[in-house]
């Protein structure tokens, strides 16, 4: 599969590249950001995190905002992140924030419009870590991460392919989208008015249910807008304690929803996922 590099910044030693590449998951052209660490210059093949950003975002934000990269280099960690829809002039599009272009929520669309474009649970899932370990030197040792909606998509993607990760970890994650203003908006129109469909993507639902576990930390802002109407985190407690799943969730007085916060602990979810590489 050929690849375009965008841009590439020296960063810690590593290196912050952008790439974009024809996807044929969503049927059209994709872009994602790798940092690769100084480690790879060495020779070395590194592991690799998967985030997942938000409402509205792109490859760029977790890059330039989360301060990551100086930890990745100390502990030796590449970080894909990838952007949060299809675009393009024939991408179907909302006028709301939270459909369409930057909000794919993670899922394979099955309804027209969308059915065409938004395939992003198959591109994130093995197209994209298919292309990562094909073109650049790092191993088979994938975490997943996400902020929001990106929360959402790392839970909902670790839960239902567990071995595929050993870890995975979220920032104020939309945690049960069936019952959310956000999820219900977004899954009626990608998934159709069959509740019953919507399921297999709610973290909420599959933590409960689950039988295979992957280590999962959370942390949340208190003083986050969104926390009670949007993100639900008693949710997922509930499901955890009922699968009796290994949930860390971490509750931070005074926080917000922005990326103010998730600098202040990228570090801290860093050094997580790094305990879970084999070494």
């Amino acid at each position: 599969m050929t690849i375009e590099n965008i841009s590439a910044n020296k960063s810690f030693g590593g290196w912050h590249k952008q790439y974009s590449h024809y996807s044929n998951s969503v049927n059209g052209t994709m872009r994602f950001a790798i940092y690769l660490p100084p480690q790879v210059a060495k020779g070395e093949k590194v592991p690799v995190l998967y985030w997942l950003s938000g409402l509205t975002c792109s490859d760029e934000n977790f890059m330039q905002k989360a301060g990551a990269q100086r930890i990745a280099a100390e502990l030796g960690i590449a970080i894909v992140a990838p952007d949060t829809s299809p675009r393009g002039e024939d991408v179907a599009n909302d006028d709301g924030y939270d459909l369409g272009q930057g909000a794919g929520f993670y899922v394979n669309a099955t309804q027209a419009p969308w059915n065409k474009h938004f395939q992003m649970y198959d591109y994130i899932v093995n197209e994209l870590p298919e292309l990562i370990e094909a073109t650049f030197p790092v191993s088979q040792q994938r975490a997943i991460s996400g902020h929001s909606m990106g929360g959402h998509g790392a839970l909902m993607i670790a839960l239902k392919n567990a071995s595929r990760y050993s870890s995975v970890s979220a920032f104020s994650p939309i945690t049960n989208p069936v019952n959310c203003p956000w999820g219900q908006k977004a899954f009626s129109a990608y998934l159709g008015n069959d509740k019953a469909n919507w399921l297999e993507y709610d973290a909420s639902v599959l933590m409960r249910n689950a039988t295979e576990f992957v280590p999962a930390r959370v942390d949340q802002g208190k003083g986050d807008n969104f926390l009670v109407e949007q993100l639900k985190p008693e949710a997922l407690v509930a499901a955890a304690i009922e699968s009796d799943y290994p949930l860390e969730l971490n509750q931070h007085e005074g926080y917000d929803h922005s990326y103010y916060f998730i600098a202040s602990f990228i570090e801290d979810h860093l050094r997580f996922h790094s305990e879970h590489f084999v070494k």
